[in-house]
């Protein structure tokens, strides 16, 4: 092992706080609360990004709290009821949520069990484009055998263009009507395409049959339409959906009605004047609504408090964009265009990869460890953390374990002011689990991973007060910037994700094993 420490005074604005909370909750409640009382006091809001743990926001925005949005609906509880929406496609295809690493279903469920703890519960679930698939049968099953309610919505027929049949029996009329008792009723989902807008136009087709004047509203985060078009916050929101290729875009609607410029993304947009004619459709009368942008209720922008504290914090989010995306390209996850698309991002504001002060640490360890040649089946990697004071340690592969156990090793004892030359895990300890691993589990490696190392950790400490004191600091790690020079392991990925670290990878492959257990 080996530490590398470095000061880096040029990363420190985006350690800056940019975004007041408290200043947003006061917009925010206060934005939807009278969109509320615009219908008949029944609205429908159509809640686009994370509901919880909106970690994006929290990387581009310094300071924006990952669940200031629950704080927020917290404050509402009495007056809203939720709706889950999820895609039959997405459960069908088991289709990932990177920042936790499960499928949209686990995540449906997660979701719900998370708002229980904020003492919300969940009214019902949505399972949109349902085409009768095995799979989704089971999780439906799953969901109404511990008493959640589950209703299935199919494909709107006549959508997009055929407006008369979208607005009759035959086309939202045929979805089941989910009864709703407050004025607000935020419909969510685990991601873009789950269904939501159908979803809220098809309850607002049943109310309006029953007499009742119900409205719809959207609640998107990102872009931040008072921003500039090309302000880094809202060029990271195009990076972080380069995969379904949204892009931002001046809202010509709202400039010709307001004479006034405001952002929106390419999808909102082009499906505007659809929209607008189902809800004249639906109301009876003209829409309340000239543009995208009077639709929506989203006032994040407002919560900014310093604004170069944010574009440098987004124009490194871009950059951690251009990673993710080029490992999953050599996955098999993603598709060259996507690839390309950052790319051209990160050109036209004039970032670099090695604009990430922890890329080029990691290399170098990576190096470092080649010429040792002490690697693991001649596959050489490195691994660096930036800590809250600015300064970097790096941290390499060996016999004994993987660069990113390594790395983890050499932060904390720097946070707890221990020596390099002491050995914070037990020589017991690591002879037991090679054995185990080399001699019962017929392991080809006996190298330890980081969810390994800190097992390891946990089991050192219970004997050894300077491994307690270390083990101690490793919350300390949380939202600190890591990068590693190869696509860490299962083991690897599971530990940092728990360490709440900011981790973007090179992409290449710690092993020459097409499998990796």
């Amino acid at each position: 092992m080996s530490t590398v420490s470095l000061k880096k005074e040029a990363n420190t604005i985006t350690k800056k706080i940019g975004f007041d909370n408290e200043k947003y909750l006061k917009e925010q409640t206060q934005a939807i609360l009278e969109r509320v009382k615009k219908f008949d006091n029944k609205l429908y809001l159509e809640f686009g990004g994370k509901l919880l743990f909106d970690y994006h926001a929290s990387r581009v925005l310094p300071g924006f709290d990952p669940n200031v949005k629950m704080r927020l609906f917290q404050k509402l509880k009495d007056k809203a009821d939720i709706i889950l929406c999820i895609y039959a496609g997405d459960i069908e295809r088991r289709k990932v949520r990177a920042d936790f690493g499960i499928t949209y279903d686990v995540d449906a469920l997660k979701l719900i069990d998370d708002l229980r703890g904020w003492g919300i519960n969940v009214l019902a679930v949505v399972i949109t484009r349902f085409e009768n698939q095995p799979a989704v049968n089971i999780f439906k099953n799953k969901l109404e055998r511990r008493n959640i309610k589950v209703y299935t919505h199919y494909f709107t027929r006549g959508y997009p263009t055929d407006v008369d049949l979208i607005v009759s029996d035959e086309g939202y009329g045929a979805n089941e009507y989910i009864e709703t008792k407050n004025p607000l009723v935020i419909v969510t989902g685990p991601g873009p395409g789950s269904g939501k807008l159908a979803t809220c136009l098809s309850q607002l087709y049943h109310d309006h049959k029953k007499g009742t004047n119900s409205g719809y509203a959207k609640f998107e985060t990102f872009p931040i339409w008072n921003l500039p078009l090309k302000h880094p916050v809202n060029i990271a929101y195009e990076a972080a959906t380069a995969d379904i290729r949204d892009f931002n875009m001046i809202d010509s609607f709202h400039l010709e009605a307001y004479n006034k410029s405001t952002v929106n993304y390419n999808r909102d947009v082009e499906v505007f004047p659809v929209i607008k004619r189902i809800l004249e459709k639906i109301m009876g009368a003209e829409s309340a609504y000239k543009s995208p942008t009077d639709m929506g209720v989203n006032c994040a922008g407002f919560g900014i408090i310093n604004d170069e504290a944010v574009r440098g914090a987004a124009k490194q989010e871009i950059v951690r964009r251009y990673f993710r995306y080029n490992c999953e390209y050599v996955m098999g996850f993603a598709d060259k265009e996507t690839v390309q698309r950052v790319e051209l991002l990160m050109k036209n504001l004039d970032i670099e990869q090695e604009n990430r002060t922890v890329v080029e640490p990691a290399r170098r360890a990576a190096m470092e460890a080649e010429k040792s040649k002490k690697g693991n089946e001649g596959v050489f990697c490195g691994a660096a953390i930036e800590l809250e004071d600015g300064s970097i340690l790096t941290g390499k592969n060996s016999t004994l374990m993987h660069a990113t156990s390594s790395l983890v090793l050499n932060a904390i004892k720097q946070l707890a002011e221990i020596p390099d030359k002491i050995h914070l895990l037990s020589p017991n300890v690591l002879k037991s689990i090679g054995n185990l691993k080399e001699n019962i589990l017929s392991a080809k490696t006996v190298s330890l991973d980081l969810e390994e190392t800190l097992i390891a950790l946990s089991m050192s400490a219970a004997t050894n007060p300077t491994t307690q004191l270390a083990m101690e600091k490793l919350k300390e790690l949380r939202g600190c910037e890591v990068h590693t020079t190869h696509i860490p392991t299962p083991g690897d990925e599971a530990g940092l994700r728990r360490l709440g670290v900011n981790l973007t990878s090179d992409p290449n492959f710690s092993s020459k094993n097409l499998f990796e257990a």
